[in-house]
């Protein structure tokens, strides 16, 4: 995977996930930890949110994460797809530890701990050159 997609992502902190149900997209914004070992974000969310029900009954979610900016030269923006798991047992622990390190204040409001394990980014990066994409697609097996 290119450095500058795991660069990228660690300049941010917002994920946006879209979900569906019945072939109605919906989005919402959550904070993330990078798990980069495993190419996987994690996120907390109440699994009784529309986004929450709609994960459960549906694993295959798209996100992004975007640098706003006005200035086409900067513009950069990641658009990924993957699986979205809700943690429990030892993995919920851990990925609440990693989250808390992160965001300290979120043990007022912790809820369940997800997974979306990445398969597939592609990084649009201007500064790199107009409309310049790199792309990661995790292999098959």
């Amino acid at each position: 995977m290119d450095k500058k997609i795991t660069d990228f992502i660690g300049e941010h902190h917002v994920l946006t996930i879209t979900t569906s149900d019945n072939n109605q997209p919906y989005t919402a914004n959550c904070f993330f930890v990078y798990d980069k070992e495993n190419i996987s974000f994690l996120f907390t969310s109440d699994p009784k949110t529309r986004h929450g029900i709609e994960m459960l009954q549906n694993s295959k979610v798209a996100a992004n994460i975007v640098l706003e900016t006005k200035a086409v030269g900067k513009i950069q923006g990641l658009q990924i797809t993957g699986e979205v798991e809700a943690l429990t047992g030892s993995a919920d622990k851990k990925a609440k530890l990693k989250y808390l390190k992160s965001y300290p204040y979120a043990i007022l409001k912790l809820e369940t701990m997800w997974e979306l394990k990445v398969n597939f980014y592609k990084l649009t990066d201007n500064r790199l050159g107009f409309g310049k994409k790199l792309i990661w697609k995790k292999s098959e097996g």
